[in-house]
C-alpha cells in the first residue's frame, strides 16, 4: 500500500445540507495491490514507482476545484467517485502483468472514507 495527499474544494450537486456548498478537504489516497508472483529481487513492485504512479495521477487535483476537472464536471466530486476514478487511472498506469490493484481508499477526513475494489 501507498499513500498520498492532496487538497482541494468541491461541492457536491443534488445534495441537500453543508455539503452543497462549495467546502475543502485534505484528502488522504491510499492504493492497494496484489501480486500473484514476485519479482527477480522478491519485490511485487517498488513502492517509489507506485508511489509516483499515485502522485501522477492526483497532480491535476491537488489544489484544484474538482467540479471543473473531468470527469467531475460530468459526476458528482464524492469520494466515491474520486475512488474509483482514482482506481481506473493507476490501474491503466501498472504496467506489470503480475500486479492488481486490489482497492482505494480515499480520506475526506480523519473519521470519514470510501473505497473501491473490483471483485
Amino acid at each position: 500500500m501507498v499513500e498520498e495527499r492532496f487538497s482541494a474544494a468541491h461541492q457536491l450537486r443534488g445534495y441537500k445540507g453543508k455539503c452543497e456548498n462549495m467546502h475543502g478537504h485534505n484528502f488522504k489516497v491510499q492504493v492497494f495491490v496484489s501480486a500473484d508472483m514476485l519479482n527477480e529481487i522478491d519485490l511485487a513492485i517498488d513502492f517509489h514507482d507506485l508511489k509516483a504512479i499515485l502522485k501522477d495521477t492526483l497532480s491535476g487535483l491537488d489544489h484544484a476545484f474538482l467540479n471543473d476537472v473531468f470527469p467531475f464536471t460530468e459526476i458528482n466530486p464524492s469520494s466515491e467517485n474520486i475512488c474509483k476514478w482514482v482506481y481506473d487511472n493507476v490501474k491503466k498506469k501498472v504496467n506489470e502483468d503480475h500486479i492488481a490493484v486490489s482497492a482505494v481508499t480515499v480520506w475526506e477526513s480523519d473519521t470519514a472514507s470510501a473505497t473501491y475494489y473490483e471483485d
